[in-house]
């Protein structure tokens, strides 16, 4: 089964389009440059970006041993522990007569319903070649030819019988369900390795609503299969995150965010001490941090046969982290690790108590340190003040405060009696950007006319003593209008016309375009929908138009500009949420010129736009434009009138929007229900989020 990466539909595999979009099944296209590249190439041969699917295929060479008889069961008994309580069942299904349909996800063929372990599950059948101890690189792991190696595969002929290697390879049938998710071929009794079983047990887990933090912990297993002496199983690439021992060098790195690692960790033994794979915490190389700071694990490690993990283990871990990073520990840590290591602490309850009166201790101190701040730096924003504010909106964006680093060199008491306060203002750099977008049609409308496009580039920098990144973003947002075949072409036209005029006009990390320049683009994205108007002869309510919303990132520097009444909000700890962007609306323009509210929007024509893409020619637009610089994380909220019609996310953004603030949180799911969200209050129109993340540190070293 073939799944669209434009839409997600399922497709039998001899379609060479999507029966759901049209989206051609036999290539794909290149993220950059939009160029068809072959499914069995890494890079992108016009512009070199990686449009390959890479997975880390681990290869080992001891498999259980099982009678022909157990290979034939039809049940595989999954015990995690003993005395656990935990016991599940691993299943063949029946196979299905027919293919499943579009509106019949395969997935729910072996939907998991369990509380921990998987309780059904289907097996693969995959046959591997693999028997001698030696592959080159571009050979096939398989004997469907569908992974390539990126590299030689060596096993040492001493670690043939009981050890193992990991390579890279390259899924030359992306589109292609793994066998594991579509059920394939289960009539063949062929066991898998029992390191899948535990992935799919956990991954399964991560999974469920109940769970979600878990996901992005733990990689996600794509295909398993065991043959002879053989066992392979792929896993999702993490050679690109940095190791955690490299973070803790970082002085950029926060007491902080060291106490999140910790309780991400806790929570981590606490999942994987049914399954015995609580080694994979305690191999330093194998704790990894993504761009945004978010922990996991590169794989899993089985326990040691012989040994009995202990908290005591994972406190020797932590303790090594601070010691080959030279890093000074900081207040009642220092206490807790002591007792850690030397096993005065022996339920993860407690140890997670003890995190968090750490983590509340360091609350407070940093609370302490921004009321001075405040009170101090007119350049500081008051605190206080900032959270009681949080949730209005109207209010410009506006973050140029710069953190201020207090120099002290008198006791606290003395230097708050002091007059003259010695300030550094220290510059931003950001160190991570996380976007995701969606539409839906909503619950009323027969199609969208909504469209959005997500373009983003990123290089990393890494040195001892710092990280950090350089990323270029355009994210649009357009909200179409004039009918069936009208607002969804100009909304969708637009979209094109921007990118394609920031493709040519704004080189790779260069600074953000000026405002003639952007108003430029949005010209020409307007003379597009303009002209089509015209030559279809469109007048009065048929002539097609949108609105446009549009946020260009350049590092922590950021321009948005605007036309109608899509909308760019912003969420930060210390602003809360704001409404950056004012509706080109007929009510917020009486508003501007001095009426009250109520009086603004009781008029019957209030809601009706003063301004749009396309019905006129350029004399009658006039993009709002603006420039901002962040100096604190911040998420970007980029949604049409869908989402934002009846204050929804006034209403709903403590549960809803500041999570996703989070790095640990996920942006696709924070889309989803947001959605959802939108759908239940606001079903009337078409609804469509984009969301941005961006993490920014001061920059201590120039």
């Amino acid at each position: 089964m073939l799944i669209c990466p434009q839409c997600q539909s399922e497709n039998a595999s001899t379609n060479k389009f999507c029966q759901g979009c049209g989206t051609p099944l036999t290539f794909k296209l290149c993220h950059e440059c939009g160029t068809q590249v072959a499914l069995n190439e890494k890079f992108c041969h016009n512009c070199g970006a990686q449009t390959g699917t890479v997975w880390r295929a681990i290869v080992m060479g001891v498999v259980e041993t099982t009678t022909a008889e157990q290979q034939d069961e039809r049940e595989i008994q999954l015990t995690p522990s003993a005395g656990s309580g935990i016991v599940g069942t691993l299943e063949i299904p029946e196979v299905p007569d027919v293919e499943p349909t579009q509106t019949q996800n395969s997935a729910s063929l072996h939907k998991l319903e369990l509380t921990s372990p998987p309780a059904s599950l289907p097996l693969t059948t995959h046959h591997s070649p693999l028997t001698t101890f030696s592959l080159p690189a571009r050979a096939y792991l398989d004997l469907q030819q569908r992974y390539r190696l990126l590299e030689p595969l060596e096993m040492p002929a001493e670690l043939l019988d009981r050890g193992e290697v990991q390579v890279r390879v390259l899924d030359c049938q992306p589109f292609q369900l793994s066998p594991l998710e579509a059920g394939a071929n289960l009539m063949v009794a062929q066991s898998i390795p029992a390191i899948a079983k535990t992935y799919i047990a956990l991954n399964s887990k991560s999974s469920q609503k109940s769970s979600p933090e878990f996901s992005q912990k733990l990689p996600k297993i794509h295909d398993a299969w065991q043959q002879g002496n053989q066992q392979v199983i792929l896993i999702a690439d993490r050679s690109e995150w940095r190791e955690l021992l490299q973070m803790w060098h970082e002085r950029s790195t926060t007491p902080m965010q060291i106490m999140q690692w910790f309780d991400d960790m806790v929570q981590m033994w606490s999942e994987l001490e049914p399954w015995h794979c609580r080694q994979s915490l305690l191999e330093l190389s194998n704790l990894r941090v993504d761009a945004t700071g978010n922990f996991g694990l590169q794989r899993l490690y089985p326990d040691p046969a012989d040994g009995n993990l202990t908290l005591q283990d994972l406190g020797q871990i932590w303790q090594q982290l601070f010691q080959e990073s030279q890093r000074t520990k900081f207040g009642s840590l220092v206490e807790l690790l002591l007792d850690l290591t030397a096993g005065s602490i022996q339920a993860t309850e407690e140890l997670q108590t003890r995190l968090q009166a750490t983590t509340s201790e360091l609350q407070a101190s940093e609370r302490q340190l921004e009321a001075i701040e405040a009170s101090y730096s007119p350049s500081v924003l008051n605190t206080e003040q900032a959270a009681a504010d949080r949730g209005k909106v109207g209010v410009t964006l506006n973050n140029s405060a710069a953190p201020t680093v207090i120099q002290m060199n008198e006791s606290q008491e003395n230097f708050m009696k002091s007059e003259e306060l010695p300030t550094l203002v220290l510059p931003m750099h950001l160190v991570g950007i996380e976007d995701a977008g969606n539409t839906d049609v909503g619950r009323q409308r027969h199609h969208n006319e909504d469209c959005f496009g997500i373009v983003t580039k990123v290089d990393k920098y890494i040195f001892p003593s710092d990280r950090t990144i350089e990323a270029q973003g355009i994210y649009i947002l357009c909200d179409g209008m004039g009918g069936h075949a009208g607002g969804e072409v100009a909304s969708a036209l637009a979209v094109k016309k921007l990118q394609e005029y920031f493709h040519a006009n704004w080189q790779p990390y260069q600074a953000l375009p000026n405002e003639a320049a952007i108003r430029e683009a949005i010209r020409i994205a307007n003379q597009g929908i303009f002209d089509l108007n015209q030559q279809d002869a469109r007048s009065g309510v048929g002539r097609m138009g949108t609105t446009l919303v549009l946020v260009l990132v350049h590092n922590n520097q950021i321009a948005v500009a605007h036309v109608g009444d899509s909308r760019l909000y912003s969420f930060s700890r210390k602003r809360g949420l704001e409404q950056v962007t004012l509706d080109h609306e007929v009510g917020q323009r009486e508003i501007l010129r001095g009426v009250e509210p109520a009086i603004a929007y009781a008029r019957p024509d209030a809601y009706q736009l003063t301004q749009a893409l396309g019905p006129r020619d350029e004399n009658y637009v006039s993009p709002d434009v603006s420039f901002v610089e962040l100096n604190e994380d911040t998420l970007l909220i980029l949604v049409s009138d869908g989402v934002s019609d009846n204050g929804l996310l006034e209403q709903h953004w403590e549960t809803h929007i500041e999570p996703l603030l989070n790095s640990g949180a996920s942006l696709e799911r924070g889309v989803s229900e947001l959605i959802e969200l939108a759908n239940q209050y606001n079903g009337h129109d078409n609804i469509t989020v984009v969301l941005v993340r961006l993490k920014v540190r001061p920059k201590l070293e120039h």
